[in-house]
Order: C-alpha cells, then structure tokens, then sequence
C-alpha cells in the first residue's frame, strides 16, 4: 500500500488562504503534463484533433477545449514546443494518443508531471501583486485573456498564462514551490487589511 500523494504546497493553506482579499490563491496539484516537440503542421493538427483541442498557433497564447479527456490546455513555449496540460491520472493515455498522433514525422512527446504544480490566483491586486517581481508588462492591453509566457517571478522560472481578466495561473516548478508561495505572501502585505487608528475600523491599502 502506497501512501497519498503530497502536493509541494500542502503546508501552505492556510497562510495562501488568508492573503484574501488581497489575492485568491489555490494549488490544482497533480495535473497530467507532456512536453511536446514538433514542427510539422499536419502532425500538429494531427494531435490536436485526437486531444479535441487545437493548438495555438500564434505565439505566447494557449487554447483550451474539452474532448475525450475532459478539460485539456495546450499552451505555446515556443516556435515547435508546446505544453499538453490535462487533469490528473491522464499523462501515460495522453502520450499514448499523442505518440500515435505524431505517427513517423519527426518530434517528442515527454512526460513532464512531477516537474511543476499550478498555482491559480484571482483578485482585482492580480496583476499588481505580479507586477512587484516579474518583468513582462501585465496590463491588460498588453496580457489580454489567453496570453501564455514563460518568464521569471521573483527570480523563479515560471510558466504564466492569464486566465481572466482578474485570474491568472502559474506553473511553477514542484522545488520552487514554498519559495513561491512565501514570495506571494509578502508581495501581497500592502493590500491586505490593517487596523486603522486604533479605532477598530479596517480599511485597505
């Protein structure tokens, strides 16, 4: 009998949790990822017809769609890498489907799960409290919905996708993880609630 499974930030719920209002944080742990290499435009729509979901074709993006296996995200890392992101338990039919798929044409399908867990953020400060320790510009002109970078936050590799206009998600390395978390809960300190002149009244930063 093998013992359950911890995910990187199971020690971290309750100080993420009380960082609302300023920010909205959730670990989805554990989800199937494979890391795809392929040029070939047919083996392409090849793989995204056999996930349900076509994948992006214009840079620093990521699609979704449901299929045969649930939910599935393919996210852009590059002119011929992507990401493959489904729920749990998926990666060996998933790569599997992908392998057969990409048939003869030359390319990769790797399963990359334990490599990173997902951290979901939402919140009006989003994108304020992001601003503090990553470089890419996350006005919303600039990072609409459905844009997709790999880049630092506080000196992390993460991978970051803008789900919402209030919501983003980042994929960050399972090692990372607690740094992360604790860079987030200092980062959000100016828009959390204080007490204000002693009175009793709290108000927001």
């Amino acid at each position: 009998m093998t013992a359950d499974p911890v995910s990187p930030l199971a020690a971290w719920t309750d100080r993420l949790t009380a960082l609302a209002p300023a920010l909205g944080v959730r670990e989805v742990p554990f989800r199937s990822q494979l890391t795809v290499r392929v040029s070939n435009s047919g083996a392409i729509a090849a793989m995204g017809g056999a996930l349900g979901v076509v994948f992006p074709a214009d840079a620093c993006t990521f699609t979704m769609d449901t299929g045969p296996f649930g939910a599935v995200e393919v996210l852009w890392l590059g002119p011929d890498e992507f990401l493959v992101v489904a729920g749990p338990d998926l990666q060996a039919v998933v790569e599997e489907v992908l392998r057969g798929a990409l048939g003869g044409e030359r390319g990769s399908v790797v399963d990359t799960s334990a490599q990173r867990t997902t951290v979901e953020l939402e919140g009006p400060h989003v994108r304020d409290v992001l601003a503090h320790g990553c470089a890419v510009d996350l006005h919303p002109a600039a990072a609409p919905v459905g844009t997709c970078v790999q880049t630092l936050l506080a000196r992390t590799g993460v991978i970051l996708q803008v789900t919402g206009p209030d919501r983003v998600a980042l994929l960050v390395r399972s090692s990372f993880a607690g740094y992360l978390a604790a860079w987030l809960a200092d980062a959000c300190t100016e828009y959390l609630a204080v007490p204000f002149d002693g009175s009793g009244t709290v108000v927001f930063r």
